[in-house]
């Protein structure tokens, strides 16, 4: 027969909730604002043979690399969904298209910091805090102002990601600059294909 675990708060005193509207977490203290992050997070066990001091240096530039690249997805999508005007088809599919890719470099930022034993950060109100990218005006409707916004913002995280290229080479971890070179190379390709439509 299996034994039955004693309750570890059993002996513990409740507290009050917390008097602003607030959700408390079960033992009935205020929860933990999830924007918070610790100095010195801990990580996963993992036999990633990276040291883990560089690790935990690594992971938090990734992150804000997600950060900006969730940002520059929606974006994509903005562009893709509201533009007006002749050139509509031919734009409609490339932002469409570029989106597709950005979601991609997406995915491969965010499983790198989980293959170094962190938490990927995606949700939307981290980006929403983190991104240092332009704000994308919600009133563009032609094609030359989506033009002119998408390619501002493409160029923009094509440099951050080339900063944490040298970054990543400087900490030793080479997987991950060559993940940001491919995302860079990927994002330059995108940057010339939008520019065309402004020569």
């Amino acid at each position: 027969m299996a034994t039955r675990r004693p309750d570890r708060n059993a002996s513990a005193p409740r507290r009050a909730p917390a008097s602003d509207n607030s959700r408390s977490t079960r033992d009935g203290s205020a929860p933990r604002d999830s924007r918070e992050r610790p100095d010195d997070p801990a990580l996963y066990a993992t036999k990633n043979t990276l040291p883990e001091d560089t690790r935990k240096q690594v992971i938090p530039l990734l992150n804000q690399r997600l950060a900006e690249c969730i940002d520059l997805q929606t974006q994509c999508k903005q562009a893709h969904w509201n533009v007006k005007g002749p050139t509509f088809i031919a734009l409609h599919e490339l932002f469409d298209d570029i989106n597709e890719d950005v979601e991609e470099y997406v995915d491969l930022i965010a499983e790198r910091v989980v293959q170094l034993g962190g938490i990927a950060e995606g949700t939307a109100r981290i980006v929403a805090e983190r991104t240092s990218l332009l704000d994308y005006p919600l009133t563009l409707r032609t094609g030359a102002e989506h033009v002119a916004a998408l390619s501002d913002v493409l160029a923009q995280f094509g440099r951050s990601a080339r900063m944490s290229i040298e970054e990543m080479d400087e900490l030793e971890d080479a997987d991950s600059a060559d993940i940001l070179t491919e995302v860079s190379r990927g994002i330059d390709k995108w940057l010339w294909f939008v520019e065309a439509h402004q020569q």
